[in-house]
């Protein structure tokens, strides 16, 4: 960019009512996320749990969570119970512990982290380290894996696209440190056989960390309603850190995530400690130093707002909202699910047809495509922002369809 076309510096202030309307202006092409035309980034539970978010952040707008031991002490208390509610949630035994971050990226990298630093302490595996996965884990073990220098060895996935144990297995040698599974994996929405992998990384004494940042704050809730959800947390004894995001289906604002561990020694070990600098001793959980106190603050009140009972409501409307959308689905000839969902992450594909042409046709029609590459296939992950759009999604989606046959292959690529 140019010196020419660079935005330059205000030269005076603008009052809030100019930059609000400026700011309104320069939004108006956006994808029109609150009539359900997103399929990912932004979530919704309720009108309420939205409402009592927003207020418990703007509340702490101001205050730092990284002060909340030596300042903010209502902060830090409340972040204490929102750990502490999680660590109930997915049945952590006594002695487990974790912490908050900002996304569920930070708490994969953490637990990465705390992974390596335990794999050096034993002393018995040799580096370079690696990291055995399915092909559908989360591109932040990569990201981790990359500034550790660490490898990933990513294998295909067996049945329903959930991942294959004996792959994984078979994968694993004397530089191995770490197991990973979803619960579920963002591409199909799927939950891996985490029962299967806990029994693998106790035989091999390898970390077992197990993803749940997209669906952890609801799977329990599914379970709790009826639906058939494997176990995948603390209860299995394999199971050493768990991941998951309160930003996501705990229906907080961002950002807001939780790292868990079964044992205080792996937390400690996922800290930064430094001490040799004029401020004295500087200690943090997450990669961020300044974390947003209103995030934290969000997070505990939404889930005093919310109960059990506000959870469980929302998980059967929205187990009943994927069950009409697969239906619809389904409906339109030729359209078949990839996976069937074991939450609300749907993914599905076509016969006859490029579904990433329909996938154009959707987007002409004024809603964002969701799409995976390998199979290829339209992917969603449904909150209730998209229980609105779905008669007009599943129209749009019919016509597009119908469009898209003898139209030959699209260009489009798959982007998160």
């Amino acid at each position: 960019m140019s010196t020419s076309t660079r935005k330059p510096f205000p030269k005076t202030g603008t009052d809030w009512p100019s930059l609000d309307a400026t700011m309104t202006e320069m939004s108006i092409g956006d994808v029109a996320w609150r009539d359900g035309r997103a399929p990912l980034y932004v979530f919704h539970g309720s009108d309420a749990a939205y409402e009592v978010g927003r207020a418990a952040f703007m509340k702490y707008f101001s205050e730092n969570a990284l002060g909340g031991r030596r300042a903010f002490f209502g902060l830090k208390r409340m972040e204490d119970e929102v750990v502490e509610m999680g660590l109930d949630l997915f049945q952590a035994p006594t002695g487990a512990v974790g912490n908050m971050t900002t996304g569920g990226s930070e708490s994969i990298f953490m637990a990465v982290k705390a992974c390596r630093d335990w794999a050096r302490a034993t002393g018995k595996l040799k580096e370079p380290f690696n990291i055995v996965a399915p092909y559908s884990a989360h591109a932040a073990f990569n990201k981790a894996a990359d500034v550790m220098d660490l490898k990933v060895r990513r294998l295909p996935t067996g049945q329903g696209y959930r991942a294959d144990v004996d792959a994984m297995a078979a994968a694993m040698d004397d530089s191995t440190i770490m197991l990973v599974g979803s619960a579920p994996c963002f591409p199909h929405g799927v939950i891996d056989p985490i029962q299967q992998l806990s029994d693998l990384a106790l035989a091999h004494n390898t970390w077992l960390h197990v993803d749940a940042c997209v669906g952890g704050y609801v799977a329990p809730f599914f379970q709790r309603i009826g639906r058939d959800i494997p176990d995948y947390d603390f209860a299995l004894p394999g199971v050493r850190s768990l991941s998951a995001d309160l930003h996501k289906f705990g229906f907080c604002p961002k950002p807001a995530s939780n790292l868990f561990y079964r044992y205080e020694e792996d937390r400690e070990r996922g800290l930064f400690h430094f001490d040799e600098w004029p401020n004295g001793q500087f200690s943090t959980a997450t990669l961020s130093g300044t974390r947003a106190g209103g995030a934290v603050a969000a997070a505990w009140a939404v889930m005093h707002h919310l109960g059990e009972d506000g959870y469980m409501a929302i998980a059967r409307q929205l187990a009943d909202l994927t069950d009409a959308y697969v239906a619809g689905i389904e409906a339109i000839e030729g359209l078949y699910l990839l996976a069937k969902p074991d939450l609300s992450i749907i993914n599905f594909a076509a016969d006859g047809v490029d579904i990433f042409t329909v996938a154009e046709g959707m987007e002409a029609r004024g809603w964002l495509p969701g799409l995976t590459r390998n199979p290829k296939g339209m992917h969603a992950m449904l909150s209730m922002f998209h229980e609105t759009g779905m008669e007009d999604y599943l129209a749009d989606l019919a016509a597009s369809v119908t469009a898209a046959r003898g139209a030959g292959s699209s260009g489009l690529k798959a982007v998160y």
